[in-house]
């Protein structure tokens, strides 16, 4: 006879057969085993994605999209960066600021302190192509001071940020400059062509919506109608 400690008490109190019992008892032990395996691996896989920058939970990176093996990343020959990105405040969800309503491109220099802290020791370890979850404890971003109006003070930020190109300061004599801009301009105008798609795909739903409605309306019309010995001619 087959027992299963999660539904002993429950099965002893009902008329039911041993092999019917055990199939029972066997059925939902599995079931439970399942929901917890599975629990667990989508733990480990979000735990395993997830990487502590600094040490200390300042800076927390998640990848969101891996970049291809043969990406590069910033250097001491490439140390100026192009990035889209979106911050929002961790505690409200609020969007401070953003790159994707202009589909404009932030452009900075890693290591100068030209960003804040999070940012300098995030970027040095993306590749081109991957996107990131920077989320950034208040020690790496705006401290107790925060940045008003829009971000308050000891706030910690969440910033999804893709890594867009990397180039050489100006005036270097790399080869791979104007490859690097021509690829750059290429990829705008890949951006601008998508958003205007979209637009244009946004503009057809609601002329799709505005007909349907003008439909609607002119079968409710239709089917009011004069009543009886009501809207005759004199």
């Amino acid at each position: 006879m087959c027992h299963c400690p999660v539904l002993g008490i429950f099965l002893h109190s009902v008329s039911v057969t041993s092999t019917v019992k055990c199939w029972v008892s066997l059925t939902i032990c599995v079931g439970a085993v399942w929901v917890i395996v599975t629990a667990w691996c989508e733990n480990y896989v979000s735990m395993s994605e997830s990487i502590d920058l600094t040490g200390d939970g300042g800076v927390i990176k998640t990848i969101l999209r891996h970049a291809k093996p043969d990406a590069a990343g910033p250097t001491e020959n490439l140390p100026l960066v192009d990035v889209h990105y979106e911050g929002v405040l961790a505690e409200t969800g609020e969007v401070f600021d953003t790159t994707h309503e202009d589909n404009s491109i932030f452009s900075f220099e890693v290591g100068t302190g030209a960003v804040i802290k999070a940012w300098d020791v995030a970027l040095k370890t993306m590749k081109v192509g991957e996107i990131a979850r920077l989320t950034c404890k208040p020690e790496y971003a705006y401290g107790s001071a925060g940045s008003p109006p829009d971000i308050p003070p000891d706030a910690t930020l969440i910033f999804e940020v893709e890594l867009i190109a990397c180039r050489p300061r100006k005036g270097s004599s790399l080869d791979s400059v104007s490859d690097e801009r021509a690829r750059l301009e290429e990829l705008k105008k890949q951006r601008e062509m998508a958003a205007a798609v979209k637009e244009e795909e946004k503009k057809k739903r609601e002329e799709a919506k505005a007909a349907a409605a003008a439909r609607v309306q002119a079968k409710l019309s239709g089917k009011k109608g004069p009543g009886k010995g009501k809207g005759k001619a004199k």
